[in-house]
């Protein structure tokens, strides 16, 4: 059995000689903690920043709906993809290793993004971000898992579920205030964001290392979805809120801004940050609001004010009333929150050390291909038959399935509760 690996509980003895941990400064426990939460809200404030700039960049190079969310979708499609063949990397040689690698090429993606002058150019930006972020993302799941306080024991899921969330809404709005009131819009943030991972960089090297090597990294690289089987039910489980929260997303960072400058005739490029900011904030704070809750109550909960709060933004856009869509994207953004904290923190705190990448892996991919794939659809669709049109289609399918997952967790609810009842044997 494969066990994670702590500081100051290595093979050797505390008085044994340790030549390559003593030859670099080495954060506790806490401190390394906070510097992986910290890293992860920097790469998804990363992904996020280039959403306000989608308009910048139609406008200068002039392409069309369905150019805009292939830029968007190059970014899923290297995500995946790093989290089918990396995301169990570092359960075999170690977090610090893999979340380097990933840190090297994130900072290489900012410097193409910084040199960008052409669609091809900024497709290739964001597929090696896709990667970099694929890469990380479990590995940063899992350190922050191994490094769990024995004191809070769903503080790791709290921060995986909500850092997602606030890293987007940060990058975006964060982004839309450069574009807007600083000098050279397509280039300053992305000088910021690269000096943040080279300090990144530089705090990544001083974490100590949680996992223990274990022979099979190669084979890993294998493409495939893996989940240990007394794991799949309760992943299942979480199948239908991953979607229809996930889905919810793609349509704001992909298409937010330009239903905001198409319907509703909002040109300032801070509205186009803000737009993913009402989603994602609530959603942040939710997760740490709701904390105590139990997984059951924030699944019905989440899924509940997914459904209601598709609904009132539905109807704002149709009544073209900004104030009543705005109320419908935070009322959308609580339930995300609730359903991301349910979600992560059900996968951090069931799976062991050696199953968590490949765990999260799943969860991502199936989180991700929900926030992507239906976002294509939509902007190739908006390229044909309109925003307006698109945009009511899309929102009624996340509603769909917002419902479809109320009615599962009110299924498994009442099969728990059958089970309780029935007399033992």
């Amino acid at each position: 059995m494969t066990v994670s690996a702590l500081p100051g509980s290595q093979t050797s003895s505390p008085s044994s000689p340790a030549p390559s941990r003593r030859s670099r400064r080495e954060l506790n426990r806490p401190a390394a903690f906070v510097a992986l939460a910290l890293i992860f809200v920097l790469f998804m404030a990363a992904s996020s920043a280039p959403t306000p700039l989608y308009v910048v960049y139609q406008q200068q190079w002039h392409f069309s709906a369905s150019t805009l969310t292939t830029v968007f979708a190059v970014y899923v499609l290297g995500l995946i993809a790093a989290l089918l063949v990396l995301g169990t990397l570092s359960d075999h040689l170690g977090r610090r290793p893999v979340l380097m690698a990933a840190l090297a090429l994130e900072a290489t993606s900012m410097a193409l993004f910084l040199a960008a002058d052409s669609v091809a150019l900024l497709l290739t930006a964001r597929l090696l971000q896709g990667i970099a972020t694929g890469a990380a993302m479990t590995a940063l799941g899992a350190a922050l898992a191994d490094l769990n306080p024995s004191h809070a024991p769903h503080r790791a899921g709290l921060v995986t579920g909500a850092a997602p969330t606030f890293g987007l809404g940060l990058g975006a709005l964060g982004c839309g205030i450069l574009v807007e009131y600083g000098p050279q819009p397509t280039r300053l943030v992305y000088v910021l964001l690269l000096a943040g991972f080279v300090l990144a960089a530089a705090a990544a090297a001083a974490l100590p290392e949680t996992s223990l090597r274990r022979p099979g990294a190669a084979r890993s690289l294998q493409p495939r979805l893996a989940v240990a089987p007394h794991l799949r039910s309760d992943l299942l489980r979480l199948v239908p809120i991953l979607v229809a929260s996930w889905a919810l997303g793609g349509l704001y960072l992909s298409l937010g801004p330009s239903v905001a400058v198409g319907l509703f005739g909002l040109s300032s490029h801070v509205v186009g940050g803000l737009v993913v900011t009402l989603l994602t904030v609530p959603a942040c704070l939710t997760a740490i609001a709701l904390r105590g809750w139990t997984v059951s109550r924030n699944l019905a909960f989440g899924a509940g004010l997914l459904l209601a709060g598709t609904v009132v933004a539905l109807t704002g856009v149709e009544e073209d009333s900004l104030l009543t869509a705005a109320l419908g994207t935070l009322v959308a953004g609580v339930g995300f929150g609730a359903a991301s904290l349910a979600s992560f923190g059900t996968l951090a705190r069931i799976a062991a050390p050696a199953e968590r990448g490949a765990l999260l892996s799943v969860a991502f991919v199936i989180s991700y291909l929900s926030f992507s794939v239906p976002a294509v659809a939509a902007g190739v669709a908006a390229t044909h038959t309109g925003l307006h049109e698109t945009s009511v289609a899309y929102a009624g399918m996340v509603a769909f399935l917002a419902a479809l997952a109320l009615l599962a967790q009110w299924l498994h609810s009442r099969s728990s509760s059958d089970r309780e009842t029935c007399p033992q044997t």
